[in-house]
């Protein structure tokens, strides 16, 4: 099913991949706590055991999640890619035309998104507002504190 793709950089189902690592190691510590806590007699009143097993099911939760995106990852290498119109991968330097500010972002997956590092999603509005547009392009985005207008400064598809 088409709408089961979940797009992503190499860099981001790399990620991916290191965090299910993580996740599955931390569950087999979880494991280990809760045979732990069994042992430990009565488990109606073993606060251990039962704080345990329950975030045992959260990690379980987010495994089956990262297992997903990476079961359904679109993969799209950017390194090959060129132009000037943004698309998934790119990034982008918008000029803030109110503050006179720049800033610079990459569209990424939804997975990778991380406004405090420049990573946004392709899902977002800023992003939507963004794909197809070219340098010298405006870019008007609804906002919680209102509309901003951006001009597109640059397009590439490497980090420098």
């Amino acid at each position: 099913m088409a709408d089961d793709r979940v797009p992503m950089t190499p860099e981001g189902l790399a990620a991916l991949k290191a965090q299910l690592t993580e996740k599955k190691a931390e569950i087999m510590r979880l494991a280990k706590a809760i045979g732990e806590a069994a042992e430990e007699g009565d488990l109606k009143e073993n606060a251990e055991y039962h704080a345990a097993r329950e975030k045992q099911g959260m990690v379980k939760a987010q495994v089956d999640d990262i297992e997903y995106q990476i079961a359904h990852a679109e993969v799209i290498d950017t390194s090959q890619m060129t132009g000037e119109s943004v698309a998934f991968g790119a990034w982008v330097v918008l000029e803030d035309i109110d503050k006179g500010e720049e800033v610079t972002y990459r569209i990424v997956g939804k997975s990778e998104a991380d406004v405090n590092r420049g990573l946004i999603s392709v899902t977002s509005p800023m992003a939507r507002a963004m794909i197809k547009r070219e340098p010298g392009d405006e870019v008007k985005v609804q906002t919680p504190g209102g509309l901003r207008t951006y001009e597109v400064v640059e397009v590439r598809w490497t980090a420098d």
